[in-house]
């Protein structure tokens, strides 16, 4: 039986993209939310003449706003490694382990400080946002991956198999192996994980 590619080819569709798959926003304003004030409150520096004292002093008597500094640098870990000329350092923003005057030569040397100074941005929470929307891009990866596992799903279901009959999704090792018989233990890292 001859094929027809042609045909075959011209029912792609271009994308699977929903409205939705492009950006998670209320997981963006969610995150956001969450240091809100802190973000607020480090919004005094911007513009500042002095800025590492007024950094000082703001985490001197606001000290919860050291949470926000890896957000401002794209990071999503409360941990961030350092290794310089002298060594290398995990700095911690979750708990302060450094003194103040360490966390402020952190944000003068990785270009914080010059980003608030000299006005770069207007306020850290629209900022905050934009980091928080490319930063989603990555669960983007994981909502292809769903899209795609729905519209296969549909086909399987228009072809008239029944899911948990005579066709099934996201099994873990040991239920394919009770189902079927089989022992699937020499393909999985660790007895009992999930294919």
């Amino acid at each position: 039986m001859k094929r027809d590619f042609i045909k075959w080819l011209s029912t792609f569709r271009d994308s699977i993209a929903t409205y939705s798959y492009y950006v998670d926003f209320k997981k963006v304003y969610d995150n956001v939310e969450n240091i809100k004030i802190e973000l607020n409150i480090l919004n005094s520096l911007i513009g500042s003449k002095n800025i590492e004292s007024d950094f000082v002093k703001i985490l001197e008597k606001y000290p919860e706003t050291l949470k926000c500094i890896p957000i401002l640098l794209a990071v999503r870990n409360s941990e961030i490694a350092i290794s310089d000329e002298t060594g290398s350092r995990m700095f911690d923003f979750a708990t302060q382990t450094f003194t103040i005057a360490d966390y402020a030569t952190f944000m003068k040397k990785s270009g914080l400080f010059d980003l608030l100074q000299n006005h770069l941005i207007g306020n850290l929470l629209d900022y905050a946002t934009g980091v928080e929307t490319g930063l989603d891009s990555n669960g983007r990866k994981n909502r292809g991956g769903h899209l795609m596992e729905g519209l296969v799903e549909s086909y399987i279901q228009k072809a008239g198999f029944v899911k948990g009959k005579n066709y099934f999704k996201e099994m873990y090792i040991h239920e394919i192996s009770e189902k079927w018989n089989v022992n699937l233990s020499a393909i999985s890292r660790q007895n009992g994980k999930t294919l």
